[in-house]
């Protein structure tokens, strides 16, 4: 055996908490209070709000969707888990408070002991990104992001390759998943799990972004399969538009076993960094869309909230959720004369700043 071939089954072989079994009285949504970034009002100086994932959960048990009985609780993801996509070298660097501050855009972390940036700051990204991965096996097992760091290094408020190591734990562990497609709807160019991907046949992506902000990656474009690009100001009609037409022609190009879907509402208009202008009621029907075109197809699908830096958008993504649960696209309805279980929904984390709203 190879030292490749060696290495890839120590990953295949080591024994993690996130493939958990998932009660059938619990709703499909990964969430954990641990989520939510709060320091000394430092989290107040990045213009994405860290407490956004609780306030999508408090929105949702009063519209008594959600009990704390019936929600999945995410898991922190460990060293070892993390070792399947990132290299020894990136998380040694994690250890390093000016490194922090540089992937969070937060520079007060410079002066702060790592211990408690690794309390405070990274202790809940690990979560989160546990819950996405937690997320992707519940999507295939109910059926029946931070899109900015890529395995070697993080940015955009992404020190964790959320949505890559839902991936890849799926690839390896999950006998019959083989294909995966990621739809980008952030505002931002996902370049982190491009990268990562850029090489595997295995995962098609497909990425609708400003083109006028960050990242810019041109390097990352190329393992883009469906790019779309788009303008500052752009509105519903055209928004929408493109979206239907690229995400039924991504799932009709090649049916893959799972969709990841990166759910970003910094497309809302007034976002101070994402430059479009999509209403609340574009984003809840862009939702619909993307659900509706993986329920047709009977594929299993992981929703992960992503960026979003204005205050309105929790109340916007617990009402998407809502609007989808009633139209029957999300929820933990167990098999009946229908057929399978609907679509679920997990909150975690993926691109600046994301929840995990996983899905299936």
């Amino acid at each position: 055996m190879s030292q490749k071939e060696d290495k890839e089954a120590q990953k295949v072989s080591h024994e993690t908490d996130l493939y958990v079994e998932v009660p059938s009285t619990c709703i499909p949504i990964v969430y954990s209070p641990q989520y939510n970034i709060t320091f000394m009002g430092l989290e107040k100086l990045h213009p994405f709000d860290a407490g956004k994932w609780g306030k999508v959960i408090h929105f949702l048990k009063e519209e008594q969707f959600l009990t704390d009985d019936n929600i999945v609780e995410a898991r922190e993801a460990t060293e070892e888990d993390l070792l399947v996509v990132h290299t020894k070298l990136y998380l040694s660097k994690l250890k390093w408070s000016a490194v922090v501050a540089t992937i969070t855009e937060i520079p007060p972390l410079l002066f702060l002991p790592n211990f408690l940036v690794q309390r405070k700051v990274l202790r809940p990204l690990r979560t989160q990104t546990g819950g996405t991965i937690m997320a992707g096996k519940l999507a295939i097992d109910k059926w029946g992001g931070f899109h900015h760091c890529s395995s070697n290094k993080g940015g955009g408020f992404c020190a964790y390759a959320d949505i890559t190591l839902a991936i890849k734990f799926l690839f390896e562990r999950v006998d019959g998943v083989a294909r995966a497609t990621i739809i980008d709807l952030d505002a931002h160019q996902g370049n982190g799990h491009e990268r990562d991907f850029l090489e595997d046949r295995r995962v098609y992506i497909m990425d609708v972004y400003n083109r006028h902000i960050y990242p810019g990656d041109g390097f990352a474009k190329r393992a883009i399969k469906r790019k779309v690009e788009l303008d500052w100001g752009t509105e519903d009609m055209e928004y929408l538009q493109k979206v239907e037409l690229h995400s039924e022609g991504a799932l009709n190009e090649i049916r893959p076993d799972i969709v990841i879907y990166n759910a970003g509402t910094d497309i809302l208009d007034g976002d101070p960094l994402g430059g479009l202008a999509i209403s609340p009621q574009g984003i809840m029907k862009r939702d619909e869309i993307i659900f509706r075109a993986a329920r047709r197809r009977g594929i299993p699908i992981l929703m992960v909230t992503s960026g979003g830096y204005q205050k309105k958008t929790a109340r916007i993504i617990a009402d998407s959720i809502l609007n989808l649960h009633r139209q029957g696209l999300i929820g933990g309805i167990a098999l009946d004369a229908a057929g399978p279980s609907l679509q679920p929904v997990a909150m975690g984390q993926s691109v600046l700043p994301a929840a995990t709203v996983s899905t299936v």
